[in-house]
């Protein structure tokens, strides 16, 4: 009995042992554990880094622990977004990606250093929004038909800035649609591009509202068109370049998601991608970037993954449209 009793003791006490081990893996591996580095790979002050941070922001509250911004800028984005294919697979690394890093490099870089349509797991989309095409006050016109015809009758002497593929891609859209012919000047982050736009040192800028829509307002450069189909709310005055130049057709719009490195677990994907429909639909994001022509979108990640696979053929073509081969 005395045996009994002390082996039944010692399973009780296995048991017990047992059931506190397993508490204590479980609480280990509940997501998010620790703090999550978020890569943007483009610069502070660019319009991923402002949309990024303010669902950063929003994300922290969520799940409980912080979502850090970290900027790794250059080579159109390429920079971070390899950095994130190349991270652990843990959910503790991801990307606030755009177009230009998860559906058009993969046409403007012959050797891209990951396997653009393997080498993400799709998590959450934040928005769209239209660009904004800008010149230079000093420049002799008015309106986007003026510039046009200014550009065609001083071949490659106009310039045109760009810092990103969408930048870059709509200002050879717009040339190749126009039949006019400019000179492209890279820069690193478009606050850079920017500011010398504004201080006469390149002719054209078409960017993402956030880096070009304060400057109009001040007065500082001339809003010409917007590169969506409809006008936006946000500068109702301006034309879009299909009403500017009377075509049909030309549109071109930044989106923002998140990605991580490929084959992240299930549980990391889902809790980040109800984090960041969430904050798509709070009032914080909604009302601080309407103002900017960005309308957010909640969706799944296998929408996500969809809605990729639509874009990265899209742009192929605008690319393949546009002139552009790949470097």
């Amino acid at each position: 009995m005395k045996n009994n009793r002390i082996l039944g003791n010692l399973i009780k006490l296995g048991v017990g042992v047992l059931i506190g081990l397993s508490c204590t893996l479980v609480l280990a591996d509940v997501y998010p554990s620790k703090p999550i580095k978020a890569i943007v790979p483009f610069a502070p002050g660019s319009t991923t880094d402002q949309i990024g941070r303010a669902f950063a922001a929003k994300m922290s509250e969520l799940l409980g622990q912080p979502v850090v911004i970290e900027n790794r800028p250059g080579a159109n984005g390429l920079i971070g977004a390899d950095f994130v294919a190349k991270a652990p697979a843990d959910g503790y690394t991801i990307l606030f990606g755009t177009n230009s890093t998860n559906a058009a490099l993969k046409s403007l870089v012959k050797n891209l250093p990951y396997n653009q349509d393997t080498a993400f797991t799709p998590i959450g989309f934040f928005g769209s929004a239209p660009l904004i095409i800008t010149i230079n006050n000093d420049v002799p016109a008015k309106s986007l038909n003026g510039f046009v015809s200014l550009a065609r009758a001083n071949p490659e002497k106009m310039t045109f800035a760009y810092a990103s593929t969408s930048q870059r891609v709509s200002s050879e859209m717009l040339a190749t649609t126009a039949g006019i012919k400019m000179t492209g000047v890279s820069y690193k982050s478009g606050p850079n591009a920017m500011t010398d736009v504004i201080g006469g040192q390149v002719d054209m800028f078409t960017a993402d509202f956030g880096v070009s829509l304060p400057q109009v307002q001040a007065g500082k450069i001339r809003g010409l068109a917007v590169t969506s189909l409809k006008r936006s709310p946000a500068i109702p005055e301006l034309p879009t370049v299909n009403e500017a130049l009377g075509i049909k057709g030309y549109e071109l719009l930044s989106f923002f998601a998140a990605f991580g490195p490929a084959d992240m677990p299930k549980e990391a994907i889902l809790k980040l991608n109800k984090a960041i429909n969430e904050a798509s639909k709070s009032k914080d994001v909604t009302e601080r970037f309407s103002a900017m022509g960005f309308e957010t979108q909640a969706v799944t990640p296998e929408a996500l993954g969809q809605k990729i696979k639509y874009e990265t053929a899209k742009w192929a073509k605008a690319i393949k449209d546009a002139g552009i081969q790949p470097e």
